[in-house]
């Protein structure tokens, strides 16, 4: 089969490889669309440590199944589906008490790392356990349909923070997964949701998807926006969606007493928290993994047409162009957002 090898940081190899043959518990798919994560562009510059080379990244895809290992019954070859990032067993303690984005030996598709090498769907078929897969509806394209697995880690993060019809939300980090949390909060009642970004091209995106205020950093602190809005008392939750130094002593800074903040980015490996505000203001500080049981619901999402995706597919190509909208990416393009491969 055709596949998008990663032989060394930056540098990308168009191959034929052998096509997986699926456990009998996993299914063949046929990669109908798969986009670009940005841990994927964290992973082709080797930042992040999580794509070892020789790899096939991606995790976020829609396709066809095309055949099924020998235990599976309720998949059959021909259906739609989409899949969970995150391959996880059935048996261990995390996952017996619904928490499998914790679990104990998971994978993530597409990642390689000193633990272990799991290819992923760049690449014209991959294997996928049976737990994880999803149906798609007829009327969910397949481009949309590979949305789905970073609306549920937006999701996942929201469904840890407490958020009241009234209240006023910040996120910083206007990308794909930022966005998907100013969509996911945007009919919830909130009086304010307040987006920072350097971006004034993604502030511009974020109104659509339901922001009501919009703060580029360069030129004023989304900290003192959240005061001005609240009476001096700022945000009642900030969502990080970005992973910096900078980005998360902001997002402390903009919180209130008593406050949420919940850490969606993780590009540096460590930051530093001013430790005596955080506990005397008793401000929560929360790590959002992965996703957990979200899934459905964002297809539902998706379906009902409540989150505007196709404003944020900035490209649909063959995976033959993948290297050069790679470095368009890293090179951090303003007209770029999510690219969408087709296999």
């Amino acid at each position: 089969m055709k596949a998008l090898v990663l032989k060394e940081y930056f540098q990308f190899s168009i191959e034929e490889v052998e096509k997986p043959i699926p456990n009998p518990n996993d299914v063949l798919v046929r990669i109908k669309s798969t986009a670009i994560c940005g841990s994927d562009i964290h992973g082709y510059d080797g930042t992040s440590g999580r794509r070892i080379p020789p790899i096939i990244m991606g995790h976020e895809a829609s396709g066809q199944i095309e055949s099924v290992g020998v235990e599976v019954t309720k998949w059959h070859p021909g259906d739609r589906v989409t899949f969970d990032s995150t391959i996880y067993p059935l048996d261990d303690w995390y996952t017996r008490r619904g928490w499998y984005n914790l679990s104990d030996n998971r994978r993530v598709v597409g990642v390689s790392c000193n633990e272990y090498k799991q290819n992923g769907t760049f690449a014209e078929y991959v294997s996928i356990p049976q737990h994880i897969l999803y149906h798609i509806s007829d009327s969910l394209s397949y481009d949309n349909a590979a949305i789905t697995e970073p609306l549920a880690v937006a999701l996942h993060g929201v469904s840890l923070t407490p958020i009241e019809i009234g209240d006023t939300v910040a996120i910083i980090g206007a990308g794909t997964i930022g966005l998907m949390v100013v969509g996911s909060i945007a009919q919830r009642g909130c009086s304010n949701i307040v987006v920072s970004d350097v971006s004034n091209e993604r502030l511009d995106l974020a109104k659509k998807f339901g922001a009501t205020h919009t703060v580029n950093p360069s030129k004023n602190a989304l900290s003192k926006t959240c005061l001005l809005l609240t009476g001096s008392r700022g945000a009642d939750s900030v969502f990080e969606a970005v992973g910096f130094q900078t980005t998360v002593t902001e997002a402390i800074n903009s919180v209130r007493r008593g406050g949420v903040v919940t850490l969606l980015g993780n590009i540096s490996t460590k930051v530093s928290i001013p430790l005596q505000q955080v506990v005397a203001e008793q401000i929560r500080l929360q790590g959002s993994c992965a996703i957990r049981e979200e899934f459905s619901a964002a297809l539902r999402l998706l379906e009902a047409k409540k989150i505007p995706t196709d404003l944020i597919i900035s490209k649909r190509v063959p995976l033959e162009q993948a290297p050069e909208l790679f470095a368009r990416l890293h090179s951090g393009d303003p007209k770029l957002l999510k690219v969408i491969l087709h296999p």
